[in-house]
């Protein structure tokens, strides 16, 4: 938390060489010519008699997709090291120097109509949030962290006004963008590195809620999710949100809402924010109409007109504006200048205890 750390795994890394990598804030490895683990494939045989390659084991295909150690696998040396540098120009040198500035040939208030129509009519239909990342950020330049592993959530570096911000998005292309265990923890991770080094924080919010189930809720999820929660709530940089269609529930409190000092909160029209989808919350409250499928639609409907939309969330102050997608790149290049000088401190403690 005081320099940015990368490390380039090249070749082998084994044994308790592993954990100088570990402590770092970024781990890159090459295909097929690095891997990294604790005991290597000959003690893994001699202790559990399984037989399994240096690759199988811990390459770069493992690394990246499974066990989320590496942020990203490249196929050779030197597309490692020319990625390399194109990541350390979003970095500031150190905790204290400012986030790195770069000339910029893209205007602020630059509108993009397509935007109107990314989220499609049916609210069940999938789109992809990469696709409003690289419409907004200077010159379509985002540097996606960890890419491979928990795709059901979208973090990286872009520009606004040529200063590095970082970037949070559900991606409903995945899982229709619901968090989970391995996501809330790949964004925590993401989010505590920028608070650290001062880098803004934008997060795109549309989730349906917590992934349900045992294998979930036996793997810790309410631990991993108050990661997440406590990451935002912790964070002093400037947080803007913009909630593009879904926000319910716990779901909607972790990505960065008004309650966890959210200092901009916005959302396009098409935003529902509730505590639970309409579908879900009717069947609970009219159980007692469930044989009745007319009276059922008409209380989704009801509920749907009634609280789902966005406005009864601003009428609350948990949203400051409602806005048309076009203007996207302009209201958020506006409130990261305004947020530019933001001081904000903790109250002292040695440190924290976040949820490990």
């Amino acid at each position: 938390g005081v320099i940015p750390q990368i490390s380039v795994i090249m070749g082998p890394c084994a044994g308790g060489d592993v954990y100088s990598p570990a402590m770092t804030d970024f781990i890159f490895m090459v295909k097929d010519t690095s891997y990294m683990f604790v005991t290597g494939p000959d003690v893994v045989k001699t202790v559990t008699n399984e037989t399994v390659t240096a690759e199988e084991l811990g390459g770069a295909s493992v690394h990246t997709t499974k066990s989320s150690i590496a942020d990203k696998g490249f196929d050779n040396d030197v597309e490692a090291l020319l990625q390399i540098r194109r990541l350390i120009d979003f970095l500031p040198a150190s905790n204290t120097d400012e986030v790195p500035e770069w000339p910029t040939f893209d205007r602020d208030d630059r509108y993009d109509m397509s935007l109107n129509t990314l989220i499609p009519d049916n609210p069940n239909k999938p789109y992809d949030m990469k696709e409003l990342i690289v419409k907004v950020v200077d010159e379509g330049d985002f540097f996606e962290i960890q890419e491979a592993h928990a795709k059901n959530i979208v973090v990286g570096f872009g520009r606004f006004d040529g200063r590095t911000v970082g970037i949070v998005g559900n991606q409903p292309l995945v899982l229709a963008g619901v968090l989970d265990s391995d996501a809330s923890r790949k964004a925590a991770r993401f989010v505590r590195f920028c608070d650290a080094f001062n880098i803004p924080i934008v997060t795109f919010v549309d989730v349906p809620g917590f992934l349900p189930g045992t294998a979930q809720e036996y793997g810790g999820l309410i631990k991993h999710g108050a990661k997440l929660l406590f990451a935002y709530a912790e964070a002093t940089v400037p947080k803007i949100t913009v909630i593009t269609r879904k926000a319910f529930g716990g779901a909607y409190d972790v990505m960065a809402s008004k309650h966890l000092r959210g200092d901009v909160n916005y959302a396009w029209p098409t935003a529902q924010i509730a505590v639970m989808g309409a579908k879900g919350a009717v069947e609970i409250i009219f159980r007692q109409d469930m044989s009745d499928k007319e009276k059922i639609a008409e209380r989704t409907k009801e509920y749907e007109d009634r609280f789902l939309s966005p406005f009864v969330a601003a009428e609350r102050g948990y949203i400051d504006e409602v806005f048309q997608p076009f203007g996207t790149r302009k209201r958020l290049a506006r409130a990261l200048a305004m947020l530019r000088h933001k001081e904000l401190e903790n109250p002292w403690k040695k440190h924290d205890n976040i949820p490990l």
